[in-house]
């Protein structure tokens, strides 16, 4: 006959495995009822179900940094609001499909902020994505080649923030705008984005070339966004 660990694997219940385990041998089993065993028990399985989620999510989100919100020094010098930060913390803003813009000079924490960010949306369940801008265009040319289009930039809506780092380090070519612009359209008051340059969001016009085009493109994202522009020397450079 198995026993209930076996049982227990068997069901692919970590979560209650692992504290049933923990309760045989401290013998806490012994002294709750089978109410306040089971509720020990449930909150085990709920809590490892929550941890693992929030594992997979990081891991296919491929961030930058392994950063954290509660990692951020909120210091008002280097342009970082803590109500702002508090507020984009909450996930308020992905449950709106609010984008956000961070700029700032290189070195100055852009990639960090982006990256606890999308941690923080991770550990919230929800579904995240981080690429370098220049890379994703070329991953989209590529797409396109061997005939994964559709089923990519399906990914690319699908995901509840989409990051994009080091935005505007190159000119975007005819097709790489209208990629770009595909992409903004499928995501617009739906989900969100955040998009991190060293150039400020003026400047944005000339990197994407075609005035039409910068034009939807910003339009869907300038006006319902959250803008953060950090200031001071580089981070990389003091330390």
């Amino acid at each position: 006959m198995s026993t209930i660990e076996d049982q227990l694997t068997q069901l692919r219940l970590n979560g209650m495995h692992n504290s049933w385990k923990a309760m045989v041998e401290t013998r806490q089993h012994h002294e709750l009822s089978f109410g306040e065993g089971l509720e020990v028990l449930l909150q085990a399985e709920a809590e490892d179900r929550t941890h693992r989620r929030f594992e997979r999510l990081k891991k296919g989100a491929q961030f930058r940094y392994q950063a954290s919100v509660e990692e951020l020094s909120l210091d008002s010098s280097r342009g970082l609001n803590k109500t702002q930060i508090t507020e984009l913390a909450s996930g308020s803003y992905l449950k709106k499909g609010e984008s956000i813009l961070l700029t700032g000079a290189t070195g100055c924490g852009k990639s960090f902020l982006a990256s606890a960010l999308g941690h923080q949306a991770c550990s919230q369940g929800y579904k995240v994505l981080y690429y370098n801008t220049q890379k994703l265009m070329m991953k989209t040319k590529m797409t396109r080649i061997d005939g994964s289009f559709l089923k990519f930039f399906d990914k690319l809506a699908k995901a509840n923030l989409l990051i994009l780092d080091d935005f505007g380090l190159a000119h975007l070519d005819g097709k790489q705008q209208m990629d770009l612009m595909e992409i903004i359209e499928d995501r617009h008051g739906r989900s969100s984005t955040i998009i991190a340059s060293q150039l400020p969001v003026g400047s944005w016009y000339d990197i994407i070339g075609e005035a039409s085009i910068a034009d939807a493109i910003l339009d869907r994202l300038v006006h319902t966004s959250h803008r953060i522009e950090l200031k001071g020397e580089s981070l990389r450079k003091k330390l």
